[in-house]
């Protein structure tokens, strides 16, 4: 047997002010797409807005469904509109914000699992780096330089 150690390296920003211009723009997309999530369920908004090689901002929000799990988050609701509408664009940036009416989200949140796998699905695609950037409502701001960072044993049609 061998013990093999998997680390994942992020860059955490102090807060929305710290991170560079740019990634405070797509931010600042992602946070007013927020507040139009559909969460009256889980109470918690998601925003994510991302950033095209086309210049395209692609915003999306969560959409929440009484018949669980037939909703779906801000980060798939966004790529999947951009893949449909740009399908030859690469994906750059990535930004997302959470909020929560339930509790104080002042912690960098990451994308779930599903989101995380729709996301490696687009960077294998395109094969280049997507940036993804991530916070709470407020508070520091964590940054990925790829996918592959935050979820490390890809399942993609290599196995297939």
């Amino acid at each position: 047997m061998k013990e093999v150690k998997i680390e994942s390296i992020l860059q955490v920003f102090d807060s929305y002010n710290a991170l560079p211009k740019d990634v405070q723009s797509l931010m600042s997309h992602a946070v007013k797409v927020r507040e139009k999530a559909y969460a009256p369920y889980s109470k918690f908004k998601v925003g994510a807005a991302i950033l095209l090689d086309n210049d395209e901002v692609i915003t999306g929000s969560n959409q929440e469904n009484a018949s669980y799990p037939s909703g779906l988050c801000a980060e798939r609701t966004a790529i999947y509109y951009a893949g449909a509408n740009f399908p030859d664009a690469k994906i750059l940036k990535i930004a997302l914000t959470a909020s929560s009416e339930n509790k104080v989200t002042d912690k960098p949140i990451p994308p779930c699992g599903a989101c995380r796998q729709a996301i490696a699905e687009y960077e294998i695609k395109q094969d280049h780096h997507i940036e993804i950037y991530f916070m709470g409502a407020t508070g520091k701001v964590a940054k990925s330089n790829s996918l592959v960072n935050l979820l490390p044993f890809l399942f993609d049609s290599s196995v297939l």
